[in-house]
């Protein structure tokens, strides 16, 4: 069942791992079958280097239920699912727990835009939830971590102009088209993440236009960008 999107998750997963923005059993890569309904996912605990596509574990969106699979789906599941649901134009999500995303998570911040390296990919900071409440967290916390990824989002038109999120005291959740395309903006949040801790420390002030914000994504991103091949 959903076999190409098992090998496009399994490949995600170790693409991630390959990064060095996961170590250990650290972070999970999922990817959703719209026509189908469900989501394949990263299994919880194992290593990533013992890990095979037959190892993915196939959910139902709706239900939360495992459909196949001979293991217990990531324990973030409940939150993968959360975003499937509230934003269709999500194909796959990537969560890490990244060492410069986490430090920003972990002092509250957004990561802020501050130069072309980040425009490219993200149109604006990088915003931090809030903190889950007591009761959320002691009753369906991973689920209400989606929930507050979500309400972060809900004034968004586009869930993709700015395709990653810090959830406060926790990490970094990215996302994209597909699962490949999720990994790709946690990697490369992790690294504007990076640079901007180093360009904070240098100048707690700095800054960048919008006009230099809006060239550099654009270029990229809408009806007239020019960056890249025409195929």
């Amino acid at each position: 069942m959903l076999e190409k999107l098992k090998e496009e998750v399994y490949n995600a997963n170790i693409e991630l791992y390959r990064r060095g923005v996961v170590i250990y059993t650290w972070g999970n890569v999922s990817g959703i079958d719209r026509s189908s309904g469900n989501m394949v996912i990263k299994p919880s605990g194992l290593k990533y280097e013992d890990m095979t596509p037959e190892d993915m574990v196939v959910v139902n969106i709706e239900s939360g239920s495992v459909v196949e699979g001979r293991w217990k789906p990531s324990s973030d599941t409940p939150t993968h699912l959360e975003l499937y649901r509230d934003f269709p134009d999500i194909g796959g999500v990537t969560h890490t727990h990244s060492i410069n995303a986490v430090a920003f998570s972990q002092a509250g911040m957004a990561v802020p835009a501050l130069g072309t390296t980040h425009a490219d990919y993200f149109y604006g900071d990088i915003p931090c939830t809030r903190e889950l409440t007591q009761a959320e967290v002691q009753t369906d916390y991973e689920k209400n971590t989606g929930r507050v990824i979500s309400e972060t989002f809900k004034n968004t038109e586009d869930i993709l102009a700015v395709p990653g999120v810090l959830v406060r005291n926790h990490g970094p959740f990215a996302w994209g088209k597909d699962a490949a395309e999720s990994v790709y903006h946690a990697v490369v949040l992790e690294t504007v993440a990076e640079m901007a801790a180093k360009t904070l420390s240098l100048n707690p002030l700095s800054s960048m236009s919008a006009y230099i914000l809006d060239k550099h994504y654009f270029r990229k991103h809408g009806k007239n960008a020019y960056y890249g091949q025409s195929l």
